[in-house]
């Protein structure tokens, strides 16, 4: 596999410091081969093995532990006899009832570096916020993004990249995503398959059986809603209406659950709206987007009427990984795709497949030029020429995926 330096370099950031650091993703997307990656690293600095101890609660050798106590016998017996710090790395911490407590033991008790990670978002909350209040960093790991899997292909396949080749892979990405297992299989089928089986893994494993949910079908046609939804308002009463015509009645305290579950499971994200000009958050018709689009087209009919709903969800993901948070907004009855913010930037977002009429090409830049503020406001879009057009800049979109301009 290939180094993810963005993911590497936070790992330096915090490297020997008292923060316990939580690795946090969906399943399959990466995160125990970063935590092996964090072992390499640790190794080339000259570490010895002995002071590395990496527990996967996922490998049969430790399937035993379900408990905090079965946890902390095997890290003693572990530790006895090791003399300087030691660098302590745990793979799917959840699966330990009661893990906060051990963890934040070693450490009081221990010269220790703690890494663990996870697959649902609710567990690293409310009880270890308690008990290592200020003194942990999440880091957010993500499927592939197009510039890892160009990387990937270069280095592990040795392809050359010109214009030609990049844009084959980003057709490819737009069909099946990032996940990191996938790069390595040939045929569409061999693709599509391991998409169902990561999907049936995430909601057989972090979804119905942890909920002890009994009406698995509504669930799963649930499911199915949000996935056929992506990128378009959505409100509890429309998808009661949905369940309802499929004679699957179902009450809003229910699909609000539902909507928690599966957010929390990391398998799609909630996006708040924003009144730009109010400055206040809308209560009403969210967003989703899933963490990989490549579900999407494994487990909805295909058709290329999507197309401009998975480049805004690419879009979305792009802009988490660069560490912004985003919503969207709404100026004067009309939507903003993205509000981008971070600590030193706010930027504006309009995301269209290709600009091929006056009509979309109006509907598009409208909305910016109705902002006030003097923040950067850009469209992308497939277009390879530049409209940039009234202060508002026009970018491709693999462009944007490729560059660092924003």
């Amino acid at each position: 596999m290939i180094k993810r330096e963005d993911y590497l370099n936070v790992f330096y950031n915090y490297l020997d410091t008292d923060f316990l650091k939580i690795i946090i993703g969906l399943r399959r997307c990466g995160k125990t081969t970063f935590l092996k990656s964090i072992i390499e690293e640790l190794k080339g600095l000259g570490i010895a093995d002995e002071n590395i101890i990496y527990i996967s609660l996922e490998n049969v050798k430790y399937r035993h532990i379900k408990t905090s106590k079965e946890l902390d016998e095997v890290v003693l017996d572990k530790v006895k006899d090791i003399e300087g710090k030691i660098y302590l790395l745990f793979d799917e911490i959840q699966l330990v009832d009661e893990w906060e407590e051990s963890i934040n033991s070693y450490r009081v008790s221990f010269d220790c570096d703690i890494y663990v990670t996870g697959s649902n978002s609710k567990l690293f909350s409310s009880e270890l916020s308690t008990l290592v209040a200020g003194r942990y960093v999440h880091i957010n790991i993500y499927p592939f993004s197009f510039k890892e899997i160009l990387k990937y292909h270069n280095e592990i396949n040795n392809i050359k990249m010109d214009k030609t080749k990049i844009y084959e892979y980003f057709m490819q990405y737009i069909e099946y995503g990032g996940m990191p297992s996938l790069l390595s299989l040939k045929d569409e089928d061999g693709k599509i398959n391991a998409l169902l089986d990561i999907y049936d893994s995430i909601i057989i494993s972090d979804i119905l059986s942890r909920h002890e949910i009994r009406r698995i079908d509504t669930f799963k046609r649930f499911v199915y809603y949000i996935m056929n939804s992506i990128g378009q308002t959505f409100s509890k009463k429309s998808i009661a209406n949905f369940l309802k015509s499929e004679s699957k009645r179902t009450s809003r305290e229910t699909i609000n659950n539902y909507t928690n579950f599966i957010v929390e499971s990391l398998f799609c994200h909630r996006v708040l709206r924003e009144d730009i000009l109010g400055k206040k958050l809308l209560s009403t018709d969210e967003k989703y987007y899933l963490t990989d689009h490549g579900f999407h087209q494994a487990l909805v009919d295909e058709n290329n009427k999507w197309l401009p709903r998975i480049i805004e969800n690419i879009v979305y993901i792009e802009l988490l990984r660069r560490g912004y948070s985003v919503k969207v907004g709404w100026v004067k009855n009309k939507e903003v795709d993205f509000i981008a913010k971070n600590k030193n930037n706010k930027i504006y977002i309009q995301v269209a497949y290709l600009l091929a009429s006056d009509e979309t090409i109006e509907r598009e830049f409208t909305p910016l030029l109705n902002i006030p503020d003097k923040y950067d406001a850009y469209v992308f879009s497939m277009d390879e020429f530049n409209m940039s057009r009234d202060g508002i800049k026009h970018m491709n979109i693999i462009d944007f995926l490729l560059g660092d301009e924003i």
